[in-house]
This record gives C-alpha cells, structure tokens and sequence, in this order.
C-alpha cells in the first residue's frame, strides 16, 4: 500500500488509545491533515454534522480482505487525489 500511498497510517500505529474512539480519530485525522478510510458511517455523519477536514473515504464493500481493499484504493486512486484537492466534496464513497 506504500508503493500507492506513501503516507498512509493505520489506526493502530499514530500513538491513540487503543481501541480507538471514533472521536480520537476524528481528531488526530484533522490534527494531522489526513484522510479517514473506513466502513464506519459515523465517520460520514461527523462529516455533514461537522463539515470537514477531515474528508472520508466511506468504504460501501461489506467485510473483505485486505487486499480487496487495497485493489479498491489503487483502482480509485484518481478518484482520492480528486477528494483530497476539493473544497466542495468531503466523503467519497467507493462500492
């Protein structure tokens, strides 16, 4: 995944309390300018109660391994690079 996205963290290795609380991750995501990537719909009511930074990727697959999700983010990788340089679009959902 670092060969696609050179910057990606998981939850589990940025120094929050783990499990990590939806707010804890809201936070450190805004804190830090980074893009949230999840299948959590919270994280998508945060965004159009809060507004965003930070934006959202809304993951619409269902559980899958994690190279299915890892095809899914370079296949739409365009498509990321098009949500994180837009001021008008905070959640991109991918299927």
């Amino acid at each position: 995944m670092k060969l696609h996205f050179e910057e990606c963290l998981h939850v589990d290795n940025i120094g929050i309390n783990i499990p990590a609380s939806d707010t804890e991750i809201w936070n450190f995501a805004f804190e830090n300018e980074c893009i949230i990537v999840t299948n959590d719909e919270d994280f998508m009511n945060f965004s159009n109660m809060k507004g965003f930074p930070p934006k959202v990727i809304l993951l619409r697959t269902g559980n899958q391994s994690n190279a299915f999700i890892e095809t899914l983010l370079i296949t739409h990788k365009e498509d990321i690079s098009a949500l994180n340089q837009s001021d008008e679009y905070g959640v991109l959902e991918l299927f």
